[in-house]
């Protein structure tokens, strides 16, 4: 197995999270390029990966040295086979089609040092099936980044089932150092870790409005501010055994009964995307987006995150 030692990466995609990625790498050390088919939005992704970093020197979430060399290291160009070719690590952040993402892993592979670790920001996809074009499958992972990936602290690493323990380690040590919280997911199973407990929320939530029981507006106030507003700090698995198993028990078994345990989505849901109300970008889904912006849901979630990682910087115990 070679040696992993990442100096160089490229990082494919200009959208919601390539940005975020490279910069995050960069602030580890890590001179990244961000890759793109068109000259106009490689310099519109690397625009955003230096306006990002201007809002976290803002907001004293890194010091200002690290930031300056950060942006420094911080690369955009649409040359992919040489890019590809000189880097230690490569993510892609890409459409959420298999078929893409099988001949773009197949090309990599090609192209790529034996060292080159290669990984995908799939949300769900399996990184096994990714991975199946490649000669070189134990060097293949996910790296799932959450959105926004300048604020959002955890990484999931999900590993094939070729993917070495060496590659897992190597970038598992590379993101602490470029400050984020990663973990190992040991299978790769759909929905990997956190979207598995996000959709099992996602669910039952369209469920409780299709039954009657509550309202959109209803369930995300609770979310937000029920268990929600505890959850940085006090983690599910936490609550349980803080309250006591034997209680935690009773309460599962008897509201299991009522929950919606149908393995797909609910009717409602479908009903949904059936009418074409596909949430803010068709003005219409679990809300009436005429009435609501999603610019503004957006900023006030980022206020938020910002506001919790700075109490986090200052209490670092807390984290």
């Amino acid at each position: 197995m070679p040696e992993t030692r990442f100096t160089t990466a490229a990082v494919i995609g200009t959208g919601m999270m390539g940005p975020g990625i490279a910069l995050t790498l960069a602030m580890g050390g890590v001179r990244s390029t961000i890759l793109s088919r068109t000259g106009e939005s490689a310099a519109s992704g690397l625009e955003k990966a230096r306006a990002q970093a201007r809002l976290l020197a803002e907001n004293s979430l890194a010091g200002a040295a690290l930031l300056e060399r950060a942006v420094g290291l911080l690369h955009a160009t649409t040359a992919f086979d040489d890019t590809i070719r000189a880097a230690d690590l490569v993510i892609e952040s890409g459409p959420e089609d298999m078929a893409f993402k099988q001949a773009l892993f197949a090309r990599m592979d090609a192209l790529a040092s034996p060292r080159a670790v290669l990984a995908s920001n799939t949300s769900g996809l399996s990184i096994t099936a990714i991975a199946a074009g490649c000669s070189r499958p134990q060097r293949v992972l996910t790296t799932h980044f959450w959105n926004p990936p300048h604020l959002m602290p955890l990484v999931e690493i999900v590993k094939a089932e070729r993917t070495s323990a060496e590659a897992v380690e190597a970038v598992r040590a590379l993101l602490a150092a470029c400050g984020k919280t990663p973990v190992v997911v040991k299978k790769d199973r759909p929905g990997q870790l956190g979207n598995r407990l996000q959709m099992a929320l996602v669910r039952e939530a369209a469920y409780i409005i299709s039954e009657g029981i509550a309202s959109a507006e209803d369930v995300d106030t609770v979310a937000r501010n029920g268990f929600g507003l505890r959850m940085p700090a006090y983690g599910i698995l936490e609550h349980q055994d803080v309250v006591g198993l034997d209680l935690g028990l009773s309460v599962v078994d008897y509201v299991s009964r009522d929950l919606f345990n149908e393995p797909r989505a609910p009717e409602y849901f479908r009903e949904l995307v059936r009418r074409g109300d596909l949430g803010a970008k068709t003005g219409k889904g679990f809300y009436d987006w005429s009435i609501k912006d999603a610019g503004a849901v957006r900023a006030r979630r980022d206020q938020f995150l910002v506001a919790v990682l700075r109490y986090r910087r200052q209490n670092p115990s807390q984290a």
